[in-house]
């Protein structure tokens, strides 16, 4: 057997297989099978997975051979062929193999064909645990979950086919019960049933609970500072949206072990929407030293593009992504929201579908299509997506704002907003989308006071770059200039790219009137400058316009 001589193999092999086929005596049956599945090993471990898969099927063909002439012959005294076939490579792990090359060439229906074909009484649990994660992608639950559960049967402690059951929808409790005797008797593992409790909410999307269940595992001495168990509080909190404790837990995360990549994306994702763009330029090249075979530095750096508002690129990035893993919702979510800025608005609707398939208890899925809706004036299919959200995710400030924000459009829904916005900020009167949204409907029924009352709330307890130049521009509304320049130097310092409150300071700039003029001159000064405001907004939008033609002429 090859001693993990791979190259050497290769040659030998190669020649071994042509001395055979010229003179088919030389080798028996059985040689010429370990042969071949040699030789199609050495092909495996050079990537030519091709070559390898129709080398392995000539094996099986030279089994199927033998085991023919060795039914034929007359068996006497088991003893001397046992030896020989001891050592012949398993026809089942050759079958494995194939399947491996198939869904390394993208070819899953062929890798659960070749599978499907093997006994379930031999399968092992690795070809069962492969089986329910391609029996998963292709849309057969049924199927995945026995198969899963077939892994469980054998190998307990398989957390990630305890996944994958959570994931389509088999109930905590029936998992835990398929575990209860080995917490019994081995020591240390009673964490286990909390953990799949824990999981068990995060599929189902009830983020409070899957947060307060995995914080009670973290306080246990013996799983703190678990880099998976902060991973998954980090991307709760992100799903809860809690961006400022997520950030906290994946930088902790990312303290106990720098070559962390897993969930980097949605870190990086973060970063890029505070503006904090350096540290996403720093993020993506470290995480291209650790690997460029995983999706996540792509999406880090594509989020970099995206926010510097290079949409073609930040496309590229999201497609080499979703080429590396097709299961990357960061990825998706990525290049969804470049098609959709580059105006191929059907096509990011593909890609967020796509994303809702994979994560459908991830809010963020949805408000991308949505937005896709709103951009397309289907403002009847973004009501129906936002109600099926506010349905199967539950009442709460999320799915309450997504729903209003699609009320908001239609002037026929504006009541119905302003309620489902008070229900959100009820339950969370910190929460940033809603306390924006509301501000937008108090702007525009002119109700600045109120407005300016509500932000200064919001603002107590967090810093937010959107949120201080609102208020800026509330109190631009009601004469308060002195306060209002504070407010967009602050938006400025939490996000120097924020063009909005640039345009807020510069229209200010403009119309700050000569202090030392009387009363009249000054309110002839303000209505001057009013017209001076409205030339103002074209003006910003032919720019917009130039700029989007200097983005295209770039790439």
């Amino acid at each position: 057997a090859p001693a993990g001589l791979h190259s050497n193999v290769r040659l030998l092999s190669g020649l071994l297989l042509t001395m055979s086929g010229n003179n088919p005596e030389l080798f028996s049956p059985s040689q010429k099978y370990q042969l071949l599945v040699y030789h199609a090993d050495s092909l495996f471990h050079d990537k030519e997975y091709r070559n390898a898969v129709s080398k392995y099927t000539m094996a099986l063909q030279q089994k199927k051979a033998l085991s023919k002439t060795s039914k034929v012959r007359p068996s006497t005294g088991n003893t001397a062929s046992t030896p020989q076939s001891q050592c012949l490579p398993s026809e089942i792990e050759v079958k494995y193999k194939m399947a491996e090359c198939y869904t390394m060439l993208k070819q899953d229906k062929d890798a659960i064909a070749i599978l499907d074909g093997i006994p379930s009484r031999q399968r092992t649990p690795k070809i069962n645990m492969m089986l329910a994660n391609l029996y998963k992608k292709a849309g057969q639950e049924r199927s995945s979950v026995t198969s899963y559960k077939e892994v469980l049967r054998q190998c307990p402690l398989a957390l990630d086919a305890i996944l994958g059951l959570l994931s389509l929808s088999v109930k905590g409790a029936e998992v835990a019960s398929m575990t209860m005797n080995v917490i019994q008797s081995i020591p240390n593992l009673d964490w286990l049933s909390v953990w799949i409790k824990a999981y068990a909410f995060v599929h189902t999307g009830d983020n409070t609970r899957a947060i307060n269940t995995i914080c009670s595992l973290e306080k246990k001495s013996l799983l703190r500072d678990n880099v998976d168990l902060l991973g998954s509080l980090a991307d709760l909190y992100f799903r809860a949206g809690d961006n400022k404790n997520s950030i906290l837990k994946f930088e902790q995360a990312q303290m106990l072990d720098p070559y962390l990549i897993k969930g980097m994306d949605v870190y990086g994702y973060l970063l890029a929407r505070e503006g904090r763009l350096e540290d996403v330029e720093n993020l993506g090249c470290r995480l291209f030293n650790i690997s460029d075979q995983h999706a996540e530095p792509w999406v880090v750096s594509g989020c970099h593009s995206f926010y510097s508002k290079r949409y073609s690129r930040a496309l590229y990035l999201g497609a080499k992504a979703i080429q590396l893993n097709s299961n990357s919702v960061q990825a998706l979510l990525l290049k969804g929201a470049a098609l959709r800025n580059m105006g191929r608005v059907q096509e990011a609707i593909i890609h967020f579908r796509e994303a809702i398939r994979l994560a459908p208890c991830r809010l963020d899925c949805y408000e991308g299509l949505i937005e896709c809706y709103l951009a397309s004036n289907s403002i009847r299919e973004a009501m129906v997506m936002a109600n099926n959200v506010y349905k199967t995710l539950g009442a709460n400030a999320q799915t309450l704002t997504l729903l209003a924000t699609v009320c908001l459009e239609d002037p026929v829904t504006q009541e119905k907003a302003k309620t489902l916005l008070d229900k959100a900020l009820t339950q969370r009167p910190d929460y940033i989308k809603a306390v924006v949204k509301k501000a937008e409907l108090l702007s525009r029924e002119q109700k600045y006071e109120d407005g300016i009352a509500l932000l200064r709330n919001a603002l107590a307890n967090q810093s937010d770059c959107v949120l201080h130049r609102i208020l800026g521009d509330f109190l631009v509304a009601v004469n308060e200039y002195q306060e209002a320049m504070d407010q967009y130097s602050i938006a400025l310092s939490l996000d120097p790219n924020d063009q909005k409150s640039l345009e807020g300071m510069q229209k200010m700039e403009k119309e700050e009137s000569p202090t030392d003029a009387t009363q009249e001159e000054d309110v002839d000064d303000m209505e001057g400058s009013g017209e001076e405001g409205d030339l103002e907004g074209s003006d910003s939008e032919a720019a917009q316009w130039a700029d989007q033609e200097q983005w295209f002429g770039m790439q």
